[in-house]
This record gives structure tokens, C-alpha cells and sequence, in this order.
């Protein structure tokens, strides 16, 4: 019997809370930290179609510093440093982003940004992962403030846990990737009651792109019993709770074990498990069509599993038994679960011409997760056949 050998990395997230009211779980993150300047980061639709933003500025009473709204899907460079500027003169010693991924990404970024105190353009970029350096991220300068960020996630993509987040170069039109330890939230609010403002397209296709987490955590052949037991935990959920929160919005239970189900889907690829070419695609469709987040995996994940599916049959089965379809191919049980959600499948459906595949499938080929799918990638070609499947192709059986 072979062993194979594995690091498992941990979550540096110290506290996560279950079901407790944003407001007053926010207020006791602020008395830990000892916080007098907290910063607000938040979802638009949040600050100015509802009360949820007002309540928590009244729950940090004097603590409360200023609140900013304007950061847009995938993190455009620009949003960003206008939510560092405003967060510099508001002099924060603590930010709260409230709202879904592109908040999350923004606002742990944002801290790294306040320790290094990043005042341009250039300072930002000096900051991204890049793939000639030795070393991610520099040491940080003395002195540094110690900057903190808590998350309350409106939504299930889940990177809140991720000590790396993505931004996109408006120029480039290409997402770009920031890492630090210092990143990683020192806490996450999973409060379902302030999720039920967000729109229920936005729930359930960000509930699919960690459905596609733990999909991609069990096609891998670099995951591990640890990594399966999580993606299968996760993914059993997500496949229950999903259809429930469909059919009652208000089901504040069904939308806790969502996003407990979301949690536990993104701790593989935390503990270092890569992720395939339905991640590698969709940051491309992300950065350079706009396409949303969560539609990525609504469309990719079925015809990616297809395409590896000669290469993991086995590994695709534990895929279709926790989706309560044993024995069933795992592309065909994705696609049921998306369709019966609402959601779009196909390129063509999120308007996605195919003159832009080759520029997607070399984007996607450069990508990080292009060199880790199980069936391996080797040419544009590759990219390309699984971009044609998904441009309209309607999955068989």
C-alpha cells in the first residue's frame, strides 16, 4: 500500500459566530479589538435600501468612524482605492465589510493596504501576488499598525475565510491576486437574517460557486481524507438547503446551513487542496466578460466535470452520493441541481460570444487553478474544447 504524503494548512480565522445578530456580534468584535475607529465597508443595496447598515452604526455608537459603499463586482483597482483613501482619512483601527464576495475581497485587502500604507496606484500593485517573485508578499514595514477585519457575508462564495482575495485590472480587464496571513478575517459573522436582502439570484448562484468548491475538492487527486471529509459535509448541505431557501426565502434555518455548508466547502482549498478548470475559467469570465461571480460555476462546473470525467470516474462518484444521486454521473447531477435552481448553464445564457474564448481559455491556461485540474490542461486546445461544451451544448441524460 502507498501512502500518499500531504500538509494540511490551517484557517487562521479565530471566531466564527453562528445565527447571533450582526449588530450585536459587530459591537462585541469592536470591544475585543478596542476599536475606535471602525470602518465601515459595505454593500450598496445594504447602506441604502436597508436598515441593516443604520443598525450597526447605532450598535458601535462613538466606535463608529465612517461608512463607504461604491466597490463593485470583482473588485475593480480603481473602487478600491478610493475605499483605502476613504478609510486613511477616517484613521481606522478596524474595518467591517459587510456585504458579498467582492466586499469581502475588498475589505481584506483594503487592511493590508492600511498597514502598508498605500497611497497609489503603484503602491497597490507592488502588493499582488506575482508569479517571477520568490516571495508573495514583502515583510511588513516596521511599525505597521495592526489592522483587523471583521466579515459579516451577505453571500455564499464563502472567500471570507481565504487569506487571499482578487481584484481586477480595469485595463487588463485580468483578476489579480493578493495574499497575506494578515488578511484573514479575525472574525466571521454568519448571521442569516441580514442574508434575506440579498437578491435571490445573487444566494443561490453564489451558493453554486461553493457547491463548485467542494466539486473541485473531490474530482482533485491532490486532496486528502481530511479535505473529502469537509467537501462532502459541505456539499451535502449546500444540495439540501439550497432548494429549501428557493422555495421559503424566509427560512432562516435552511439559510444558516447554507452558509455553514459554504464554510465548510472553502476549508480544503484553505488546507491547500487546488482547485481545476471551472476556477481557472471563471476568474477569466469574472475579470475579462464581467460575467458574476457565482453564474461562473452555475456554468462551468457541470461541463468541467464532464470533461474530466474519464479521467476521476471514481472521484466523481462520492461527487453524485452526496448530492443524493449515487451512481448517477456527476455532471448530470450538477446540472439537475443548477437548472432546478433557476440558474444560467450555459456561455451563450450569460452572454458570453464565443470570438472571446480564445482570450478567455489563455487567461484561464495562466490562471493558478489552469495547471491543477485532475485531467491535466495542457494546450489552449484543452481550454478551448471545454469553453465549445459550454457554449450551448445541453448535458445528456
Amino acid at each position: 500500500m502507498t501512502i500518499k504524503a500531504s500538509e494540511i494548512l490551517g484557517s487562521a480565522v479565530e471566531r466564527v459566530t453562528l445565527g447571533h445578530p450582526a449588530t450585536d456580534a459587530v459591537a462585541r468584535e469592536a470591544e475585543r479589538h478596542n476599536a475606535q475607529r471602525v470602518f465601515l465597508l459595505v454593500s450598496q443595496h445594504l447602506n441604502t435600501q436597508t436598515d441593516e447598515i443604520e443598525k450597526i452604526r447605532r450598535a458601535l455608537g462613538p466606535r463608529h468612524a465612517a461608512t463607504h459603499h461604491g466597490i463593485r463586482a470583482h473588485v475593480p483597482k480603481t473602487d478600491l482605492l478610493t475605499a483605502v483613501h476613504a478609510a486613511q482619512e477616517a484613521r481606522a483601527d478596524l474595518v467591517v465589510a459587510v456585504g458579498g464576495g467582492s466586499i469581502a475581497d475588498a475589505g481584506k485587502i483594503l487592511a493590508l493596504c492600511l498597514m502598508y500604507d498605500v497611497r497609489s496606484m503603484e503602491d497597490l500593485n507592488a502588493l499582488r501576488i506575482r508569479r517571477d517573485a520568490p516571495a508573495a508578499v514583502r515583510p511588513l514595514p516596521d511599525g505597521a499598525p495592526n489592522i483587523r477585519v471583521v466579515c459579516v457575508p451577505t453571500t455564499l462564495s464563502a472567500g471570507e475565510f481565504n487569506p487571499t482575495s482578487g481584484v481586477t485590472d480595469e485595463a487588463l480587464g485580468q483578476k489579480q491576486g493578493f495574499t497575506h496571513a494578515r488578511m484573514t478575517p479575525a472574525c466571521v459573522i454568519l448571521d442569516p437574517a441580514i442574508t434575506v436582502h440579498t437578491p435571490p439570484w445573487l444566494w443561490l448562484s453564489t451558493g453554486v460557486r461553493a457547491v463548485d468548491h467542494a466539486v473541485e475538492t473531490l474530482a482533485s487527486l491532490q486532496s486528502n481524507d481530511f479535505a473529502d471529509g469537509l467537501a462532502a459535509g459541505g456539499l451535502r448541505l449546500l444540495g439540501a438547503a439550497l432548494p429549501l431557501v428557493k422555495a421559503q426565502p424566509h427560512d432562516l434555518e435552511a439559510r444558516l446551513k447554507c452558509q455553514v455548508g459554504a464554510w465548510m466547502s472553502i476549508l480544503p482549498l484553505i488546507s491547500g487542496v487546488p482547485m481545476g478548470a471551472s476556477h481557472a475559467i471563471g476568474h477569466a469570465l469574472g475579470g475579462y466578460c464581467q460575467v458574476p461571480h457565482g453564474h461562473t460555476s452555475c456554468v462551468m462546473a457541470p461541463y468541467v466535470q464532464l470533461w474530466n470525467a474519464q479521467a476521476v470516474p471514481q472521484r466523481q462518484e462520492r461527487i453524485s452520493e452526496c448530492l443524493g444521486a449515487a451512481g448517477e454521473p456527476a455532471h448530470q447531477v450538477l446540472d439537475r441541481l443548477i437548472r432546478s435552481l433557476g440558474m444560467p448553464r450555459t456561455l451563450s445564457e450569460v452572454g458570453v460570444p464565443e470570438e472571446k474564448f480564445a482570450q478567455i481559455a489563455d487567461y484561464a491556461l495562466r490562471d493558478i487553478w489552469g495547471r491543477t485540474n485532475p485531467r491535466p490542461i495542457k494546450r489552449l486546445e484543452d481550454m478551448l474544447e471545454i469553453l465549445h461544451l459550454a457554449q450551448g451544448s445541453p448535458i445528456a441524460g
